[in-house]
Order: structure tokens, then sequence, then C-alpha cells
């Protein structure tokens, strides 16, 4: 039996929430994709886990006795993962780091919080600033990296960067709205609803472009730099919008509910990554950063060589 942690972790979460599209929202991935894993889970222990019904899932005896060992093995993974990547936690340095809005928001902390428990005597400074002002920045060594969303990186000759986290996009909308018992959703049906767009982080640019290639356009009532704003109109009827599952949570700040749905359409990931001077070799406390996140998201740092 060849038993993943990738199986055991959506395991949790979908006894956690009780409900498998919730589980794949916290997880960052498809529905199809922890349903996937559950269903091989099952098969290979050659138990039923879960008894589905309506309004979500619930744990069998199987399933409740099973899950006490899955915590068991999760904390021992976590145990595992919280331990140094480098023999070296002794190391000082200060990295000066630049970060956008919405990395900052949605992103960084807890992946800072634990390098900074892992390496005590690194500094890290964060500078919150324009995707233009950071790479200007990198080139001219007032920063040393940037965690960022590298799907918008204009200047790719002189930095370089890899990718940690593909977000994907989806459309926005409360409860009741139609659009949820559609077989498919195209963008032809979402322009005909009222849309809110949000334009922190370039996102206005990138919406155009996909919206521009297939020649129609969004019926845009209200831009805005806060996701949060987007979230309390969409849920209250509103309107609807395409974000990225990164910053997607399923409750408004007024605690009203807000649904998610596919759109059959060519619309990119949004990127999360680091990035640096291709030409200047990081420093020791910069390249331990850099590795500490690339190995966090599974990178292996292969690319701190270029």
């Amino acid at each position: 039996m060849n038993l993943s942690i990738k199986q055991v972790r959506y395991f949790i979460a979908a006894a956690d929430f009780g409900k498998v599209s919730l589980a794949a929202h916290e997880l960052n991935v498809s529905q199809s994709a922890v349903t996937s894993a559950i269903q091989q889970l099952e098969t290979d222990l050659g138990v039923t886990l879960f008894t589905r019904n309506p309004k979500g899932v619930s744990l069998t005896a199987e399933g409740a006795r099973f899950l006490r060992h899955a915590r068991n093995i999760m904390a021992a993974v976590n145990q595992a993962v919280q331990s140094p990547l480098s023999t070296d936690t002794a190391m000082t340095g200060h990295v000066k780091v630049g970060v956008s809005y919405t990395v900052a928001g949605y992103f960084l902390p807890r992946h800072l919080a634990r390098f900074e428990r892992t390496y005590p005597r690194i500094t890290i400074e964060l500078r919150e600033l324009p995707r233009e002002v950071v790479e200007g920045d990198l080139n001219s060594g007032e920063l040393d990296t940037a965690v960022m969303l590298v799907s918008n990186l204009r200047d790719r000759e002189n930095l370089t960067f890899e990718t940690l986290l593909r977000s994907k996009r989806r459309l926005w909308l409360p409860p009741d709205h139609p659009l949820l018992k559609a077989n498919a959703v195209t963008l032809e049906d979402i322009a005909r609803e009222p849309y809110i767009m949000l334009t922190v982080d370039e996102a206005r640019h990138t919406a155009h472009n996909y919206w521009d290639s297939t020649g129609l356009k969004p019926r845009t009532i209200f831009n805005t730099f806060s996701v949060e704003a987007i979230r309390s109109m969409v849920a209250a009827g509103m309107g609807v919008t395409i974000l990225s599952d990164m910053v997607y949570r399923p409750w408004s700040l007024e605690g009203q509910r807000i649904e998610t749905r596919n759109v059959d359409a060519d619309i990119p990931t949004m990127d999360v990554g680091l990035a640096w001077r291709r030409e200047t070799p990081p420093s020791p406390a910069t390249k331990t950063f850099l590795e500490f996140l690339s190995l966090t998201f599974g990178g292996g740092g292969q690319g701190l060589s270029e």
C-alpha cells in the first residue's frame, strides 16, 4: 500500500470541514482532486471513510479511527518540515525582501514566521512595493530578493524567478445566483452580469488581457483595491468577480456565504514566487531564505544557481 501525505492531508481537511468543496478551497486544489485522493485512500485501506449526504460528508466509524492516526502522521510530518533545512541555524545576516500587497496579506506570513523560528539570527526586512518598484530595486541592489506575483514579472532579462504556487482563478458569486445551476459557465455568461473589478497588484491589467482576447468586456460596476470589499459585495449579491483561489474565503466579513465555479475559458493562474537579480550571487543569508521557501514548496532550490 502506497499511502501518500497528500491523501492524508486531503482526508483530514474533508473531515474537518465536512464538505469536500470547502476542503478543496482551503487546500487551493480542485474539488475533484480531493475526491479522487479520498477514493484512492479508501481503496488502499479497504474501508469506507466517509458517508456522503446532500449536506457534505461525515466520518464512518472506520473514518473516525483513521482520523486519529492521520493526525499523528501529519504531526510527525510537520515536525520534520519545521526542522532546520541547514545545519547552520546560527547563521546571521540581513535580507531585504520586496513583497506585493497580495503576497503580504494572503501568502507569506506563516512561511516567514516559520523561517524566523528556524533561523532566529537572520533578520528579514519586508518592503511592500508595487511590482515595477520591486523590479527596479532588485536591479539596483536595494532589495536582495522578492516574494511576488511572478506571473506579472516584466524584466525577465535581468531578473530570474522560481514559481512557488500557481493559484487558479475562478468565478465568485453569491449562493443563490442562477449561474450556480449552469452546466458550464463562460465569459460570455459573466459579461451579462454586474462585475466587481479588483485593481490591486495589476489585477485589472491581467483581467483585461484575458477578457480582451475574447472580444468581450466585463460590465464593471465598481473598481477597488480591497479584496475584502469585493468579498462583501459578492456575498451581498451586488455582482460577481473572477479571482484566485489563494485569496478566496467562503465567508464575507458579515458572515455571508460566497460560492465559486470554474470558468470555461483560458484564464491564467496567479503565480506566486521568488525573484532575484540574475547576475548577482545571493548572500549566504539570502540564499538560505530562498532555499527555505523553495524547499517548502517542493522546488529543491534548483533555480538558485542561475
